[in-house]
């Protein structure tokens, strides 16, 4: 690897329990999803900085001179903690994109820029950089795409410009930022998140940013003390569905039925807290009484779930299609389509995994064999990564 050259990546997420009952305070647990996002971050000398966002065929660059006389004042926050709408504006302007533009092309290339600007003018001056972008998490899924771009962005930039230390040392595979740095990346990652979606609840770049799992109840976010390491299968129904109407239609349901919807909230929220207390009791001694009980809590949660009115005919399908193999799935994130999970026991036969997996893409579905509870943002070195990675990042 070159020197100079940085490679970085981050995790996206999973909501484990606990979707929709958050927005009305109740507990909800996210866990670190190992398929991640992979940042090349070269050193130039041609006065140029060029973003190349390999997955979508985005390759945009800006000659660093031209940015430098760019009157950025604006982006002078003191301690307000975000961009605001009038600065994200702004930036569009400097990035060339049309006004009220919001396609998620576009707001990557502005969190970019914002970061960039931000993050290098602190340090004094802006750096003629060659990045490259790929990911292995689909867009839009409901799977912290966008959180796990900002965390990979915050911590290359943030190390490019000496504001943090790279960790790497001589010798090593993958390195991780100590806590104080980490506080850092996550801060600027936020910022970035706000960029690209106004009003985040800073779940998606803190599990992407520490890994492992998280909860999260009114606004407070804590990690869970060394969560275990799950298997899972990883289905993307590939069902489009709008986040904020499936809230709204929450709300409303609650608003009309409240005797009914009130309790289905709190009996979620103790789903929750019933699954970090079997997740502690994995950890300290595991047996596979724990995985019946995850299992059976999945079940639950589904059909709660359902019982909000947030499920989908492809979400009904993927769980009868998991369960005539003996597995058990819930809908991840916001329901109507969308992604869901299946816990795979650690005794499960290879050939009956396989079977479902394959199910499930006979469905048309996409679907990945993966894990959750992954490390958070780290570097690597080049020898560490492997075939699909250094391709797609143009060779290490």
């Amino acid at each position: 690897m070159r020197p100079g050259v940085l490679v970085v990546s981050a995790p996206g997420k999973i909501i484990l329990h606990g979707e929709h009952a958050v927005v009305h305070g109740k507990v909800a647990l996210a866990a670190a999803l190992n398929l991640r996002t992979f940042l090349k971050l070269q050193p130039l000398s041609d006065g140029k900085v060029t973003l190349n966002l390999a997955n979508i065929g985005i390759k945009q660059t800006w000659d660093v001179a031209n940015l430098q006389l760019l009157d950025t004042s604006f982006l002078e926050q003191g301690d307000v903690p975000a961009p605001t709408t009038e600065q994200v504006e702004k930036l569009k302007e400097v990035a060339g994109i049309p006004k009220n533009c919001a396609s998620p092309e576009h707001l990557a290339l502005t969190a970019f820029l914002y970061l960039y600007l931000t993050i290098c003018q602190k340090r004094g001056a802006l750096l003629s950089l060659d990045i490259t972008v790929w990911s292995e998490l689909p867009p839009g899924a409901g799977l912290g795409s966008s959180a796990a771009y900002s965390v990979c962005l915050a911590a290359a930039l943030l190390t490019a410009s000496e504001g943090i230390s790279n960790p790497l040392k001589d010798g090593d595979s993958v390195s991780r930022w100590p806590e104080e740095d980490l506080e850092v990346i996550n801060q600027w990652a936020f910022r970035g998140e706000r960029v690209i979606h106004g009003n985040p609840s800073g779940v998606d770049n803190a599990i992407s940013t520490w890994g492992g799992a998280l909860r999260y109840q009114q606004g407070k976010i804590s990690s869970l003390n060394r969560p275990p390491t799950l298997q899972i299968l990883l289905t993307n129904t590939k069902v489009p569905r709008s986040t904020k109407a499936l809230v709204a239609g929450v709300r409303n349901r609650l608003i009309k039925f409240p005797e009914i919807v009130g309790p289905l909230l709190t009996s979620i929220d103790a789903v929750s807290r019933k699954c970090e207390h079997v997740l502690a009791e994995v950890l300290a001694a595991p047996a596979l009484e724990h995985y019946l009980v995850l299992e059976e809590l999945i079940d639950m949660n589904q059909h709660q779930l359902n019982a909000l009115g947030v499920g989908h005919a492809s979400l009904d399908q993927l769980c009868q299609v998991t369960a005539a193999h003996g597995l058990h799935s819930k809908l991840t994130g916001a329901g109507g389509g969308g992604c869901g999970i299946t816990l795979l026991r650690p005794d499960l036969e290879r050939a009956k995994v396989e079977a479902a997996r394959q199910a499930l893409m006979d469905c048309g579905f996409d679907c990945w064999e993966t894990s959750i509870g992954a490390p958070g943002v780290s570097v690597h070195s080049a020898s560490s990564l492997h075939g699909p990675v250094c391709q797609a990042l143009g060779g290490l």
